[in-house]
């Protein structure tokens, strides 16, 4: 028998505050993903403008299917129009395309072939596609968008903007994605330090986005999630407001992912909740 759970982020209303998937049920975590994920409009904005897609699937019964995982984040440009209709508009697109070309071939027992694209080619055509639809129907806005399809525990990642994805270790946090920021420019330069970039008036200011005009560049990352070790992809009103050493001992205290969201967002709205704030914490099957 086989069954495939699909959870699609719910926006944050300026009339509900928070938006939360229900309790986990609890089931055997051996062979399957174990996710967790919150979101919140956090403590100055007057709209989330951050968006989720999350998909997990397992098939049970004959040969079955290796677990798979889609995980969309998308950070709608702050003082862009109709940010948070951007983001959620490109988690759409990507998730539609990234789901047709590689799950659904799964459901239907088709072989790979030389004629299939490799799996990077489609998450950055996803991309790609969504930032066409981002320009025609919402010119003018703009959003960032990190994206990890995990098959077992390989991740393939397409990322632009400034959210973030991270491998979080025992005892440390392995940035994956690089920032598209100017700041973050600047100090590959050399013309500023890390300390000078946390507090610069400018760090959040991208000069790369889904939703710009031409051809986008789209970054490729490939990790194996080894034992131990979880996927996290954040928004900035994470990472940019929470210490890297509160965000690993929140994860790692936590009894399951869901919880370790939740806290990380409790942890953010502590240090002032100055941004939209959305985390998704992902453990590769074989965790317990």
């Amino acid at each position: 028998m086989g069954f495939w759970r699909l959870f699609r982020g719910r926006k944050v209303t300026p009339d509900k505050k928070r938006s939360q998937p229900p309790e986990p049920e609890e089931r055997p975590a051996s062979d399957q993903f174990q996710v967790g994920w919150a979101t919140d409009i956090g403590h100055v904005r007057q709209r989330n403008e951050d968006a989720v897609f999350v998909m997990t699937a397992h098939q049970t019964g004959g040969h079955g299917l290796v677990p798979f995982g889609l995980f969309v984040l998308a950070d709608g440009m702050g003082g862009h129009r109709l940010g948070d209709i951007a983001s959620a508009l490109a988690t759409r697109i990507v998730a539609w395309h990234i789901i047709t070309e590689t799950f659904l071939h799964t459901l239907r027992e088709e072989e790979p072939g030389a004629d299939r694209p490799a799996l990077s080619e489609v998450l950055v055509d996803a991309v790609n596609q969504a930032n066409a639809a981002v320009g025609v129907e919402v010119p003018g806005a703009g959003t960032t968008l990190t994206c990890a399809l995990l098959i077992g525990p390989r991740a393939y990642i397409a990322h632009v903007g400034d959210s973030r994805a991270y491998l979080v270790l025992p005892n440390r946090l392995e940035q994956i994605t690089r920032d598209h920021s100017l700041v973050d420019r600047l100090v590959e330069l050399g013309q500023l330090t890390q300390a000078q970039a946390a507090n610069h008036p400018q760090r959040n200011v991208l000069y790369r986005a889904v939703g710009q005009r031409g051809e986008l560049e789209v970054d490729t990352y490939m990790r194996t999630v080894p034992p131990g070790a979880s996927l996290l992809l954040c928004s900035d009103g994470l990472w940019g407001t929470v210490e890297e050493g509160t965000i690993i001992r929140i994860i790692h205290e936590a009894p399951s992912p869901q919880i370790a969201c939740e806290r990380l967002i409790q942890a953010a709205n502590e240090a002032g909740g100055r941004d939209n704030i959305t985390a998704i914490l992902v453990r590769p099957p074989g965790e317990t």
